[in-house]
């Protein structure tokens, strides 16, 4: 009632009961005991649940209200550009964090493939999308947090290869991105750890995982993000599996950049 900044009068009202029924609730010895429909009615007027009225919740929030936060649809920006992506991770400083891109990570990218990309969507703003990768970036180095990428094998070589989704991309931009995938994983590992999961037997769709704290599932236009324990585990235990079933180790990641960066040679 005073968090409410309701008086015993203004209850009673709400809730359609006598004044005296409120005084012989609130009593400290021999309060007399509610019926369902005043414990609701209370519940209702002061935005309360009634299991914590009862005291059998530590909560007080509604279960609307813990679903409504336990579950959200944020919009989800072509690029990496929305400052809710840095602050989720901002807010797993310290945790380990797990990923699994919808293609390459665009931390990861060099400016040239980030324009390849994202000019003929973005246009001018494909700048800011650079800029917001190179903070990503930034923030990993020095983040007290583990990375942990799972990708699918086939997105590198359809990559190496400017097959499909990389059509038309140039041999150079191919060329001069693996050389920086190289040179950030020496710089990385074993902060940053990648592991590359064969598609045909193993699917995911785009999920970060931010520590205990909360899980992200890319849609396109929007994010699905849980903060409830159960399917943060739940989402947790399926990227346990696409790290335990992975064709190549995080440590043989470099071997498998070497060949396809050959192949890009020999073409």
């Amino acid at each position: 009632m005073a968090q409410a900044g309701q008086s015993q009068a203004e209850l009673s009202r709400r809730i359609g009961v006598d004044r005296s029924t409120v005084s012989q609730l609130l009593m400290s010895e021999g309060a007399r005991l509610p019926n369902a429909q005043v414990v609701g009615e209370c519940a209702m007027a002061l935005g309360v649940s009634s299991d914590w009225l009862l005291g059998l919740s530590d909560r007080p929030e509604r279960m609307a209200d813990v679903l409504a936060a336990a579950m959200t649809m944020p919009e989800a920006p072509r690029a990496l550009v929305d400052e809710r992506i840095f602050a989720w991770h901002q807010e797993a400083s310290g945790y380990k964090i797990r990923h699994v891109p919808a293609g390459l990570p665009d931390m990861l990218k060099t400016p040239a493939m980030l324009r390849w990309e994202y000019e003929p969507s973005l246009g001018r703003t494909t700048e800011q999308a650079i800029g917001a990768s190179q903070d990503r970036l930034d923030w990993m180095k020095g983040a007290q947090s583990d990375y942990e990428i799972a990708l699918p094998l086939h997105e590198l070589q359809c990559f190496a290869r400017a097959q499909g989704y990389y059509a038309g991309l140039p041999a150079e931009v191919r060329y001069a991105q693996i050389d920086h995938l190289l040179t950030l994983y020496d710089q990385l590992y074993p902060t940053v750890r990648v592991f590359l999961f064969d598609a045909k037997r193993l699917y995911s769709a785009p999920i970060t995982v931010f520590g205990p704290l909360l899980a992200v599932v890319y849609l396109g236009r929007n994010y699905l993000a849980f903060r409830d324990k159960e399917r943060v585990q739940t989402i947790s235990r399926h990227f346990d599996i696409l790290v335990r079933e992975a064709d190549v180790a995080s440590r043989d990641l470099p071997l498998v950049l070497a060949g396809l960066r050959a192949e890009i040679d020999e073409t």
